[in-house]
C-alpha cells in the first residue's frame, strides 16, 4: 500500500519560512501532477499549488509570490517553499499525487500541521 508522507510542518512566526516535503513510501509510476492542498479548521480543503511533470505550475492567488512548488522527478518528491508566512496560512497541508492512464492513481498524504503565530 503506497502512502504519501509529508514533513516540514511546524510552528513559525509571521514573516517566517517553512519548507514542506512529500514523498511516496513505495515504488510508484511517476505522477502526472503533484500538488499541495491545505485545510484550516471550519474551512474546505483548498488547492495551494500544483506542478506537472513538465514543470508547469499554478498557485492559489493568496500564496502567489510567497510560495514556490518544485518537484524531483527522479525521486518522486514534491516540495513547497513557503516564505513571508501569515497567520491565515495556518492549516493542515496535504500532498497529492495524481496519475492518469496507464496505471492511474490518486494518492493523498495524511497531512502536516503548519501554524503561523507570534
Amino acid at each position: 500500500q503506497v502512502q504519501l508522507v509529508e514533513s516540514g510542518g511546524g510552528l513559525v512566526q509571521p514573516g517566517g519560512s517553512l519548507r514542506l516535503s512529500c514523498l511516496a513510501s513505495g515504488t510508484i509510476f511517476s505522477p502526472d501532477t503533484m500538488a499541495w492542498y491545505r485545510q484550516a479548521p471550519g474551512k474546505e480543503r483548498e488547492l495551494v499549488a500544483r506542478i506537472t511533470t513538465g514543470g508547469s505550475t499554478n498557485y492559489a492567488d493568496s500564496v502567489k509570490g510567497r510560495f514556490t512548488i518544485s518537484r524531483d522527478n527522479a525521486k518522486n518528491q514534491v516540495y513547497l517553499q513557503m516564505n513571508s508566512l501569515k497567520p491565515e496560512d495556518s492549516a493542515v497541508y496535504y500532498c497529492n499525487f495524481v496519475r492518469t492512464t496507464p496505471y492511474s492513481y490518486n494518492y493523498w498524504g495524511r497531512g502536516t500541521q503548519v501554524t503561523v503565530s507570534s
